[in-house]
């Protein structure tokens, strides 16, 4: 297990400084001032009645980096520090966000699919460590169920991954989405445009580290799999 221990560890440190970098770039992005005055809030009523939509509500979420489409009840959650401010951050964040609602409402492929497998992600999200410990226990104890529990885990596991794969194209298709409007719109200078566009590259990195970092995590899981039955 030690070789498990080594990868998370490196997953950990590169999803650290990655999501450290997000931080800092939100920071320095929130000290660039929109020139057009409007807020994380009026950019995103904007957005969304410029593309048709007006049974989406805009409110405010507490917290930092929380910010999140809600597809049950139609909401664009806003974190505190992107409500109010009227700066580039939060216009890309709003943006992003409005992103998601208008994959809504045109019934974008890829969330839909992901949307679908979201029960099945959340329980295997909350088991598969579980049967993946039990069945690696039963191995050592000589049990000769221990491998067929650890192939359960593993498949469980698999869908958790399956879904971070299914993640990256929402998210991409979201801030391109908010970007391609931002400059269409005429919503941002070049300077606040440049400045939203790597806010939201950062934030997309987060998703691909996750995503790279399950992979990993499963193949490694499947080659000590491939070693028991050998």
């Amino acid at each position: 297990m030690m070789g498990y221990y080594v990868l998370a560890g490196i997953i950990f440190l590169v999803s650290s400084y990655v999501s450290n970098k997000l931080k800092s770039k939100f920071k320095e992005y929130s000290n660039i001032r929109l020139q057009n005055g409007m807020s994380g809030a009026e950019i995103a009523t904007k957005m969304l009645r410029d593309n048709g939509i007006q049974d989406v509500k805009v409110i405010s979420t507490p917290g930092m980096l929380t910010d999140h489409y809600n597809p049950r009840n139609k909401t664009v959650n806003l974190s505190e520090g992107v409500y109010n401010q009227r700066n580039a951050a939060a216009a890309a964040v709003a943006a992003h966000e409005c992103g998601h609602a208008i994959q809504h409402a045109k019934a974008y492929s890829w969330l839909t699919l992901r949307s679908k497998i979201v029960p099945a992600v959340g329980i295997s999200s909350k088991l598969s460590n579980i049967v993946i410990m039990v069945g690696l226990g039963l191995s050592v104890a000589g049990s000769a169920f221990g491998n067929m529990v650890f192939l359960i885990g593993i498949l469980l596991f698999a869908v958790t991954t399956l879904f971070t794969f299914i993640t990256l194209p929402v998210e991409y298709d979201a801030s391109n989405r908010a970007l391609a409007w931002l400059e269409n719109a005429n919503m941002v200078t070049r300077e606040e445009y440049a400045g939203a566009k790597d806010a939201l590259k950062w934030a997309a990195r987060t998703y691909l580290v996750a995503a790279l970092g399950s992979l990993a995590t499963l193949l490694y899981f499947v080659s000590m799999f491939l070693g028991r039955r050998d």
